[in-house]
């Protein structure tokens, strides 16, 4: 078979297929070109490890908050002040609530975005923006976990604001 019918029958099989052979001094010019439709995205494997430092943080921040929420429905007594000493002044039975309540969001936006999940990423800047705020408002009550915390829903934000918006290669 001369080399020109190899070439109209590849050409054949790639318009049935959808599949297309680029010879080697080609390649950089097509992967531009699919960069320029939109069609090719590149993910660097630092980019998939701040997605995954994102996710599992995320789901770290989670579990604490689950924690705290646990202590203070169960074991309001554990706490440093009352209520009262409190910026807000409601029971700690609905602070726990808030607090699971953050954790179980955290923990869903840390599992959806370890799979990808777009609603996940703004689900997890969102439930750490929130996390800050409701631990910055509790810190009378137990100041050293407050402040770690708040520590780490700041670096998840930075995280999935950084990394999460990367999308996977598609062609």
């Amino acid at each position: 078979m001369s080399e020109t019918s190899q070439a109209r029958s590849r050409a054949e099989q790639a318009q049935e297929t959808g599949t297309e052979h680029v010879p080697p001094q080609t390649r950089g010019r097509v992967e531009e070109d699919y960069r320029q439709t939109g069609a090719y995205r590149r993910e660097s494997g630092w980019d998939l490890g701040g997605i995954a430092f994102a996710s599992t943080l995320l789901m770290v921040v989670g579990a604490f908050n689950i924690i705290v929420g646990l202590t203070a429905i169960f074991s309001s007594g554990f706490y440093a002040v009352t209520e009262s000493g409190l910026v807000i002044d409601v029971d700690y039975n609905v602070w726990g609530w808030v607090h699971f309540g953050l954790g179980v969001v955290a923990l869903a936006a840390g599992m959806g975005l370890l799979a990808g999940q777009q609603w996940a990423r703004v689900a997890g800047i969102a439930m750490a923006s929130i996390s800050a705020v409701v631990s910055l408002a509790f810190i009378p009550a137990y100041p050293l976990w407050s402040l770690v915390v708040i520590a780490l829903d700041i670096v998840v934000i930075y995280a999935i604001a950084v990394h999460g918006g990367r999308e996977r290669t598609t062609a």
